[in-house]
């Protein structure tokens, strides 16, 4: 495993940040970090850079232990903190070879790396000329520059327009194919583009850790149902599994049911039963972000 954290809490000043947190991230895995505000992903992105020691349990990244291969640790991990602090009056290729330096590296590609993330029209230019998306392609480019085995990105693509977002979810999905990455963000529209599985923090425990499939499959699954004739929501509520029922418009139901198995049949006898025509009847996914809701209880 490229990252394995067991039994990792952290308490500052008596106050409990994470309690027992446990999770284990393979090679080639793209995966997003959630959580609200306070719920502790900072801090355990800390942890995983070596930057913060936890108060109690394991962390390894790529085998070694945080605690007493630190150096090893942060060699082997490549960060891109939320601000993204960056020397702004460097030029992009000064300031990459002034990280290659910092980290000793003999033949950096800092060519091909320039190339990777697209920062080629730009590399002759000052920092702080740049664009807040090519500013991002040179915290990841320093990030990558001496080609880490895991990624660290916090709040990678905060503030960038739809068309930097679309650069850089394909920079970091064509990264990921090579090695392990673990993004933070607040932007659930992020995690579903780009990553493979979420991981959900809140209040410092894990409340969910899942490919995105699989947290699909196994919540609640809403269907949409228009009838020809209006129907007392009392009826409907006779339907197997009903928790909930709304009447957006005059004939339209918004029906959920707390199962994955296909309720649709069931709407279809009622209809039959009770001498109703369906105008349309569909199958609504739910979303990360309801299922986040729902996890995190901030509904």
């Amino acid at each position: 495993m490229s990252i394995a954290v067991s039994e990792v809490s952290k308490n500052y000043d008596g106050q409990q940040a994470l309690q027992d947190v446990s999770f284990h991230i393979a090679k080639g895995e793209i995966t997003g970090f959630l959580g609200p505000n306070g719920a502790g992903k900072s801090t355990m992105m800390k942890i995983l850079t070596g930057y913060l020691a936890p108060s109690k349990g394991v962390v390894k990244v790529n085998g070694f232990d945080i605690t007493t291969h630190k150096r090893k640790v942060q060699e082997s991990v490549g960060y891109l903190p939320e601000n993204n602090p960056l020397y702004l009056d460097m030029y992009v290729r000064e300031y990459l070879k002034f990280n290659a330096a910092l980290h000793q590296l003999k033949n950096p590609a800092i060519e091909d790396l320039i190339e990777r993330t697209g920062l080629g029209p730009e590399a002759h230019k000052e920092i702080q000329v740049l664009s807040k998306g090519y500013r991002q392609r040179v915290g990841l480019a320093a990030a990558l520059l001496h080609d880490p085995e895991v990624l660290i990105l916090d709040e990678p693509t905060t503030g960038l327009d739809p068309n930097q977002l679309v650069d850089i979810r394909k920079l970091i999905k064509t990264v990921g194919k090579e090695k392990t990455v673990l993004l933070s963000t607040h932007i659930m529209q992020e995690v579903e583009a780009i990553c493979d599985r979420a991981i959900i923090i809140d209040h410092g425990i894990i409340v969910a850790d899942k490919r995105l499939e699989e947290l699909y499959e196994e919540k609640e699954q809403l269907l949409v149902v228009e009838f020809d004739y209006r129907v007392e929501q009392v009826a409907l509520q006779k339907l197997p599994r009903v928790t909930s029922i709304k009447n957006p418009t005059r004939f339209c139901y918004e029906i959920l049911f707390d199962t994955k198995k296909d309720m649709r049949p069931a709407v279809f006898d009622f209809a039959h039963d009770n001498g109703l025509k369906i105008l349309q009847l569909n199958k609504k996914n739910t979303t990360l972000e309801s299922l986040f809701q729902e996890l995190t209880n901030n509904q």
